[in-house]
């Protein structure tokens, strides 16, 4: 008798040790699991390798309800687009979202592990094209106090275009005291680069026409036909994908319209036609059409002329000092 008492008291407590061996082991991995999930949320500024090409392209990831992530993805063009879900399964990232521009029905994936403060992976097209990217947290672009402006700079001085410089075959002409792009073509590049700026443009446009102010190089102010439609962050005055305009402000096309621009870190006011429509409001990442994700870096004013005639005019820029 005393020999079975003995042996359930040792079989007892190997059934404890074993539970609580096991009851550590999950602590483990779901701590682990939780630590993982708070490593990979915030923004992300990725560069996909497209076979040696080098392009721009953005992820936000972040909590919605329990141990749900979601997020928000600008890929190499088009908008921002919602992700409704994002696996983290061991350590590995993964989602995929329905096409946008593309022509294949396909979803595009995206698969990577988060190594030190980088996150690396594949990207997977809805072409079924595969190629490598890698992301660095974007940077917050916070500043400690208000900038003190300097002196204005005419970028376009209705004369000539030593200011600026187009990405490829150059298609954008001055007539007239104005810059045009007459045709669809190359977009165009201020010289100089910039951080924090105020910027005033004048514009106008023929029907269905289209084009975009980038701001940094980074993110677009967008240009297109608007007159009469809601306002909408892909249409005349917003931040193109992220912010939409309070008021739709359009006018006519063959009218001449206007932009005044406030960009101090991620900070973005803009003023349509003379009325405030985004309020020191801040940018997430940036825009589809970007020429980089190096948003802590200055960049350019450029001026899209890829989406047909587009006439510019009274393009001063009064940069912090």
């Amino acid at each position: 008798m005393k020999k079975i008492v003995s042996l359930i008291k040792k079989q007892g407590l190997c059934y404890a040790l074993l539970f609580l061996f096991s009851f550590s082991a999950k602590a483990n991995h779901l701590q682990n699991g939780v630590s993982d999930t708070l490593a990979i949320q915030g923004r992300w500024d990725i560069t996909v390798d497209v076979g040696g090409e080098m392009h721009p392209s953005w992820l936000e990831i972040h909590h919605s309800g329990y141990k749900m992530l979601v997020g928000r993805f600008v890929g190499m063009g088009g908008s921002a687009r919602p992700i409704s879900r994002i696996y983290l399964v061991d350590g590995k990232m993964s989602f995929s979202i329905p096409p946008q521009w593309e022509s294949d029905p396909n979803d595009l994936k995206v698969e990577g592990t988060l190594q030190g403060d980088i996150l690396k992976g594949t990207m997977t097209m809805p072409d079924g094209s595969t190629y490598n990217w890698m992301g660095k947290r974007a940077p917050r672009l916070r500043r400690e106090k208000e900038p003190q402006w300097g002196t204005p700079i005419k970028l376009f001085d209705g004369t000539n275009m030593k200011e600026w410089h187009a990405s490829g075959e150059n298609q954008w002409i001055v007539k007239d005291g104005l810059l045009r792009s007459p045709h669809s073509g190359s977009n165009l590049f201020t010289n100089r680069t910039f951080n924090d700026f105020k910027l005033h443009i004048e514009f106008r446009y023929p029907k269905e026409s289209n084009s975009g102010v980038y701001l940094r190089g980074r993110y677009e102010v967008q240009i297109i036909d608007s007159k009469g439609m809601e306002p909408s962050s892909v249409l005349l005055g917003g931040i193109y994908g992220f912010l939409t305009p309070s008021d739709m402000l359009a006018k006519a096309p063959g009218e001449w319209q206007s932009f005044d621009v406030t960009l101090v870190g991620r900070m973005v006011t803009v003023y349509v036609n003379g009325k405030k429509v985004i309020c020191n409001q801040e940018i997430p990442g940036i825009t589809g059409g970007a020429i980089d994700s190096d948003e802590g870096a200055p960049g350019p004013i450029y001026l899209q002329g890829d989406h047909g005639l587009i006439d510019y005019r009274n393009i001063i820029i009064t940069p912090a000092k």
